[in-house]
């Protein structure tokens, strides 16, 4: 059995880029206030609201030619605050199309009540790497940030 294994793309057939994300689900202690977050951080990054997902769990979608993300809300067993340096997840960053971007996300998390935790900035991660901190209410650390070298690449 060959799971769909083909000669091209590394073995599979599939278009999709093989070994990016495909999906990632985030566990909230408030289910209702983090889907009010997300949906207003996710819209403005491009994700659309998606009903794919089953068992009626918030989820939004974005697509860039045969490459898909989904993220997804779980409600939480426990409350436990965040804790980044602990084992798990350190933080999430999301691709902006340009430093105007990067200051209409910070100017967005203001608004709807989102913990800023560095304003728009240049960082020497990389030539150019203009960033924003920040934390959903969960306290989990996400990003958004434009990187000139990924414009030269797509163009």
């Amino acid at each position: 059995m060959n799971h769909g294994r083909g000669p091209d793309n590394g073995g599979y057939r599939s278009t999709m880029q093989r070994g990016l994300i495909n999906h990632l689900d985030l566990t909230v202690s408030d289910l209702e206030r983090s889907t009010v977050f997300y949906e207003s951080l996710l819209t403005h990054l491009g994700y659309r609201r998606s009903s794919e997902y089953g068992g009626g769990v918030p989820n939004w979608v974005v697509r860039a030619g045969p490459v898909s993300l989904s993220i997804g809300l779980h409600r939480a067993r426990a409350s436990t605050p965040h804790d980044r340096y602990a084992p798990g997840l350190h933080h999430v960053a999301f691709h902006a199309a340009s430093r105007a971007d990067v200051e209409a996300a910070h100017e967005l998390v203001k608004r709807i009540g989102g913990v800023v935790l560095d304003p728009p900035a240049e960082y020497d991660y990389t030539p150019g790497y203009y960033a924003v901190f920040f934390a959903d209410p969960d306290g989990l650390k996400l990003e958004v940030v434009h990187e000139p070298r990924f414009d030269q690449e797509s163009a």
